[in-house]
Formats: C-alpha cells, sequence, structure tokens
C-alpha cells in the first residue's frame, strides 16, 4: 500500500512511500542551486566576419523590370554565425541560472583590447529578440584579466543576493595575449575561495577555429589548486556553429563532475551512494520507522520528513 501524506520539502517535487520502499523525484538539479552564471563572447577583430550580417538577394531583374514577370525584387538579410549560438546559449544557460538570467558581455573590446562591451542581464525569453552584432568597438587584442575582473564584480555582488555557486562562459577564437596574468588571477581566486571570501566558481573556456593555441588553453586549465582542485577547463570547436552544443555538454559535465549525492536515514546511517549525476528520481530502501531521509549533495543536506505509521493509518481511515 502506497503513503503520500507528506508534504515534500524543496529540492523534492514528489514523494511516495511503499512500506519501506522511497521513491523521491527532484523538483530540479540540487548540483545547480543557486547557480549564477555569466556567457562572455569575443569581441576581438578577428571575430569580425562572424559577427557580419550578409544580403541575399533575391528576384528582379531585367525581364521583371520590363515585363514584370518572375519573383519581385527583394532583399534577405541573413543573422550573422554567432548570433544563433549565442541565442541558444542564452536559452539553455538561463536554465541553470538561480533567477533565470545571466550576464551577457562582449570581451577583448577596443584598441588594447581590455574592454568589456556588456549587453545586459539576460532571461531565456531575450533571446528571441536580442541581436549579437558584436561590439561597438572590436579590439586589436585578446585580453582576458579585464573580463575575468568584471564576472568576478558581477559574481561578488550575486553573493550578497544569495548565490551559491558561479560558472562563467567564455568564448575565444585566437590566442590569449595575457595567459601568465590568467594564472596568476586564478591563483587568486583559488585562493580566495579556500578562505571562504568566495563560493565554488568555475571557469569554462571554448576556443573556435584552428587560430586557437590549445597548448595555451590547456596550461591555464589544468592546474590544479591546494583544496580546490580544478577551477577550469576548456574544449575546442572547429567551428562556431558547434560552440553552443559544445558549451551546453561542457556545463552539464563540469557541474556534475564531482557532483554524486548520498542519501542517509534518520540515524544518519547511509542508506544510498550516488557516484555521478543525480537522477531526477531516488529510489531506495530505509529501515522500518524510519522518520526522515537526507539527501547530501555539493556539500548541502536537504531533509525530507516520512510519514509515521500513525499518520499512515489515520490518513487511511479518512479515505474510507
Amino acid at each position: 500500500m502506497s503513503h503520500e501524506h507528506e508534504r515534500p520539502v524543496e529540492p523534492f517535487s514528489d514523494l511516495h512511500v511503499e512500506h519501506e520502499h522511497v521513491r523521491a523525484t527532484l523538483l530540479h538539479d540540487p548540483t545547480v542551486e543557486g547557480l549564477d552564471v555569466a556567457l562572455y563572447l569575443d569581441g576581438s577583430g578577428s571575430m569580425a566576419e562572424d559577427y557580419r550580417e550578409s544580403h541575399l538577394s533575391k528576384g528582379g531583374g531585367i525581364l521583371y523590370e520590363l515585363f514584370g514577370w518572375g519573383e519581385e525584387p527583394s532583399v534577405e538579410t541573413i543573422p550573422n554565425r554567432v548570433e544563433p549560438q549565442a541565442r541558444w546559449m542564452l536559452e539553455y544557460l538561463a536554465s541553470k541560472d538561480r533567477n533565470g538570467k545571466l550576464r551577457v558581455a562582449y570581451w577583448a573590446c577596443g584598441n588594447d583590447g581590455r574592454r568589456v562591451e556588456t549587453v545586459g542581464e539576460l532571461a531565456a525569453a531575450d533571446a528571441k529578440r536580442v541581436r549579437f552584432q558584436g561590439p561597438k568597438h572590436l579590439g586589436q587584442f585578446t585580453v582576458l584579466t579585464p573580463a575575468l575582473n568584471d564576472f568576478l564584480t558581477y559574481f561578488d555582488g550575486e553573493v550578497k543576493k544569495g548565490a551559491r555557486q558561479g560558472c562563467c562562459v567564455i568564448i575565444t577564437d585566437g590566442a590569449i595575449h595575457d595567459a601568465e596574468e590568467v594564472k596568476i588571477w586564478s591563483r587568486k581566486l583559488a585562493a580566495g575561495i579556500g578562505a571562504g571570501r568566495y563560493p565554488r566558481v568555475n571557469l569554462i573556456l571554448v576556443g573556435v577555429g584552428h587560430v586557437v593555441k590549445e597548448e595555451q588553453l590547456e596550461d591555464i586549465c589544468h592546474e590544479e589548486y591546494p583544496g580546490i582542485g580544478h577551477l577550469w577547463c576548456h574544449r575546442i570547436a572547429e567551428e562556431i556553429k558547434n560552440v553552443a552544443e559544445l558549451v551546453a555538454a561542457l556545463v552539464d559535465e563540469t557541474m556534475t563532475v564531482a557532483a554524486g549525492g548520498t542519501i542517509t536515514d534518520d540515524k544518519g546511517r547511509v542508506v544510498k551512494r550516488y557516484e555521478g549525476r543525480l537522477p531526477a528520481v531516488l529510489e531506495f530502501e530505509v529501515p522500518e520507522g524510519c522518520t526522515s531521509f537526507t539527501l547530501e549533495v555539493g556539500g548541502r543536506k536537504y531533509t525530507q520528513p516520512l510519514p509515521e505509521e500513525g499518520e499512515e493509518h489515520e490518513e487511511e481511515e479518512g479515505h474510507h
């Protein structure tokens, strides 16, 4: 006989108990709870062609001009190659963000490549209207630390509003000109996380095209920090059209790589371990008379009460 008389608490949306077997459905993935996301698109001059719209002329011609035969002349505007990918990433990343909005900006802008041009704090719904036509001032150099400082300033403000972890996605198509400064910046951030000044941050670097120096990205991303492990991860997309799908896979992999979870009973005894990504539905057995279970994931604990035997019988009698 099934009993579902305890109200689920977050992150659970449904609770089903039959004898000592529990089935609990997750409302959302707690491994990304409190996550705040930012997306930085390369604004350097080498991206100019990717941001350029093209125009396709159709119809018209001499027969149309003389006799009105054929198709009426028109010009179709074809979006640049970045825009569809940026919109796709915006929709996907907004679904992971704690308030459904993420900071989107161009980096490596201006003559010195040190400017950051903010697009805005955008939600998934904005993906249908926002234009990604590139920055006002394309950069002459690809300098990353100003974008990282911009992210950290933004994230610091979000932590004060309740963010509990951060994810910064950076797209680049060329060599990074301040790679050593990026490594120094990363060590300082790792020290800040270790000292408790910042919660966990994951930095995702996606290179596009054949000009990207993969060995440089590996040098940045493979560094490990005491008590933190890796801050960075990276991948290379051969073409801009592959970027969005690659980012989605990388975010999923990064945010759940050390996730897993543990279920304990009301006495603190482990009843189930999940080594990898948590499934949407958790199923496990609890000892007879157990009054609650606790899911521990990512250093946080979520305790869900279970119906007591007396409550179950009272509920059953009420249905007869």
